[in-house]
């Protein structure tokens, strides 16, 4: 009974999806609608298809930017949150600083990293770290302090040092927080790099959809947007498949067993 369950719900949000695409690809066909002002599901794949050469060449440019910005994000925000753990003046000080720095756009600052940097691949790196680091830190940060005090204080009535205490309570602890941002991190970098290409790019999906919507070219625009939303859920998976991995003991919560 369970498994069936399982399978219904599993089923459902594909079945959606179709349903969805279906009154699209109808609406479309049945409205008369011109290609440039929405194409239909059937000529997106079409679309994607043909250009499958030049989407994967800017995609993987795209990608490329994403993934070094996400890398680095990671480890700036894992070794933040490690530091202001441990300093409540640091945490008080620097935290509020957090907060306000989400509330400048960045598609403000985007220009700017392109005047100070040129156009190569740093400032859309650049972009992807300020994106991604924010929901990590905040996360990890969050799961550290929630640790359980007297199971520390129980470490520490035992002579555990620090690290000990940081390798054996804190981080497995924490580690569930820590995954949930990265996810959030994961499924906004290719985003992010898309971004930083709008802003001054010579090569990337963002760079595609600039210059083919100049053209009016919707299908095009849209089969970079389809692509895009592949390598975000693609990325969002791969960071699932790691939590699985390191986290045994919390199999049971997450929301998919690869089992």
């Amino acid at each position: 009974m369970k498994r069936s369950a399982n399978i219904v719900n599993n089923t459902v949000p594909y079945a959606a999806a179709v349903l969805f695409l279906a009154i699209w690809e109808t609406g479309v066909r049945w409205g008369q609608v011109p290609p440039y002002i929405l194409p239909s599901p059937s000529q997106i794949i079409i679309t994607m298809i043909s250009m499958f050469p030049t989407l994967l060449n800017h995609a993987g440019r795209t990608l490329e930017e994403a993934l070094i910005g996400f890398a680095a994000a990671v480890v700036i925000a894992f070794c933040s949150a490690f530091v202001l753990n441990y300093s409540k003046v640091l945490y008080q000080a620097v935290h509020p600083l957090l907060i306000v720095s989400q509330t400048i756009p960045i598609i403000t600052l985007a220009p700017l990293f392109v005047i100070w940097f040129g156009w190569g691949i740093l400032p859309k790196v650049l972009v992807v770290i300020l994106v991604c680091f924010f929901p990590i830190v905040i996360s990890f940060l969050e799961g550290l302090r929630g640790v359980d005090q007297d199971l520390i204080n129980l470490f520490k009535s035992m002579g555990a040092k620090r690290t000990t205490i940081f390798r054996m309570v804190e981080m497995p602890a924490a580690l569930p927080a820590f995954f949930a941002g990265l996810k959030i991190s994961a499924s906004y970098s290719i985003m992010a790099a898309v971004i930083g290409e709008w802003l001054g790019a010579q090569q990337g999906l963002g760079y595609f959809m600039t210059i083919t919507q100049k053209s009016f070219r919707v299908d095009r625009v849209l089969a970079a947007v389809v692509l895009i939303a592949l390598l975000s859920l693609l990325l969002v998976k791969a960071v699932d498949v790691l939590e699985w991995i390191l986290t045994p003991w919390n199999r049971g919560l997450q929301s998919w067993d690869i089992d």
